[in-house]
């Protein structure tokens, strides 16, 4: 593929509301594809989801404090910032964001074209919220995605392979592969992917949900190979 990519990195806050799976794994891989990226020169953009401290402009149901304020990502906390293991450098754009997709209300789109960027590696928390709708949303605009399947993660294991399913079912410019066959992307080596082979690939009834979320794993440790 002829393209010229960009490092997304989607929430990675100190925020500790909600309890991630395999968290410390996932920081790990990102960290080592940003130093990748670094070294080669890719642009990296972060994002954070932050929510007004008044609680003004947030979407009807979210769940507020007491004082109605937003319970989480809370403008003018600490739990905003980026980790400190993936801090940004001066020069890497931070996108703050208040709805789930990375694109929704602000300059992502642009700054991507602006650099001519055509594919977009996606990374970050949580699949199931703002990975998922970050990607959607950069399939509508006409983005090549990588997902990076061990680098992103949501609250339950199950929560995570079921938006990696949704996604490798309907999203046409999509290729999911690991950290590892990322990195070997990034140098321009040959690398394995899955790319889903037509709509609905891992389409499943309830009963044959634990042996798709096999299936795709299958898959994804066969590209390691």
């Amino acid at each position: 593929m002829n393209n010229k990519n960009a490092l997304l990195i989607i929430d990675m806050q100190q925020e500790d509301s909600f309890v991630l799976d395999n968290v410390d794994t996932v920081v790990g891989h990102i960290a080592t594809l940003l130093d990748t990226a670094r070294h080669q020169r890719v642009p990296v953009l972060h994002t954070r989801h932050i929510n007004p401290a008044d609680g003004h402009d947030m979407p009807p149901g979210e769940p507020r404090a007491a004082d109605g304020g937003p319970s989480s990502y809370r403008a003018g906390t600490r739990q905003v910032e980026i980790i400190e293991r993936l801090t940004p450098q001066a020069h890497e754009p931070v996108i703050d964001k208040g709805r789930y997709s990375a694109f929704h209300r602000t300059d992502l789109d642009t700054r991507l074209k602006s650099l001519g960027v055509d594919t977009l590696i996606v990374t970050g928390v949580l699949t199931d919220v703002c990975v998922l709708s970050t990607v959607f949303d950069a399939f509508a605009l006409g983005y090549h995605i990588r997902l990076v399947s061990d680098a992103c993660t949501t609250t339950t294991q199950a929560g995570h392979y079921s938006a990696l399913l949704i996604m490798a079912n309907w999203i046409y410019s999509l290729e999911i592969l690991t950290c590892a066959q990322c990195e070997r992307a990034l140098a321009s080596h040959d690398y394995l992917s899955l790319i889903p082979e037509h709509p609905d690939s891992f389409a499943h009834q309830p009963h044959e949900l634990p042996a798709t979320i096999a299936r795709l794993q299958d898959r994804l440790v066969r590209t390691q190979e």
